[in-house]
């Protein structure tokens, strides 16, 4: 899940990033809602994060911009307390949440989570696989019962095939998707992490199959394997 803070008080935006990073999310930051639509236009984001107000073009004109042009992004609003009619607009213009300055970090996190979980089709924080179990909000993992050790860069790779099930997934793709602008990893590193990924997995029957020269594709299991 890759979120896109809009924020032009940067140790407010550089403090919503660690937080999301620090659950487990790819998460950058813009100051500005020129750059936020540049951004958007350039690369897939997941969740906006969208301040209203900002300098230059305001966070509800931006939201207007991109629902004007069909794009589906979820929207969550960072509104003063007393602006209850920037919040109604905001609504009204299409925004999933809002959410009111000053914010604790706990409500940030489960307004977050219930939007990616929106976006996923799920009423609970738990994914299932045949045998694997991810726990997305305690950002923990199972495997046939018993806990998987998964650290982040390995979490978000599994995440990002699962959000894409039988489809072919190009290393680039997968660097893009796991990682936020502040952070490099090389195309070389997908495959370690890969790698350690098929280590844990396929003694279980969960494939990771490489597609030559295209990437790599998470294999649906047989019907046998999937839960009742």
């Amino acid at each position: 899940m890759r979120i896109l803070i809009v924020e032009d008080d940067p140790l407010l935006a550089d403090g919503v990033a660690q937080l999301l990073r620090g659950a487990g999310y790819t998460a950058d930051f813009v100051g500005s809602a020129e750059l936020a639509e540049a951004a958007v236009a350039a690369e897939k984001f997941d969740l906006l994060v969208l301040d209203i107000g900002l300098p230059g073009m305001d966070g509800l004109e931006l939201l207007s911009r991109l629902r004007a042009r069909h794009n589906p992004i979820h929207v969550l609003m960072l509104t003063a307390r007393d602006a209850l009619n920037e919040r109604v607009r905001g609504l009204n213009l299409g925004a999933d949440d809002y959410l009111t300055k000053p914010f604790a970090a706990v409500e940030l996190l489960a307004r977050v989570n219930a939007l990616v979980r929106r976006s996923r089709g799920q009423s609970g924080q738990r994914r299932e696989f045949g045998p694997l179990v991810l726990d997305e909000e305690a950002h923990r993992a199972w495997l046939s019962g018993l806990p998987l050790d998964l650290p982040q860069r390995e979490w978000a790779i599994l995440q990002f095939l699962l959000d894409n099930l039988e489809r072919v997934l190009s290393k680039e793709r997968i660097v893009a998707a796991v990682c936020s602008w502040d952070k490099d990893m090389s195309e070389n590193a997908v495959e370690v992490y890969v790698s350690r990924l098929r280590a844990k997995l396929e003694p279980a029957g969960i494939r990771i199959r490489t597609v030559r020269g295209l990437g790599y594709m998470l294999e649906d299991l047989p019907h046998d394997a999937k839960p009742a």
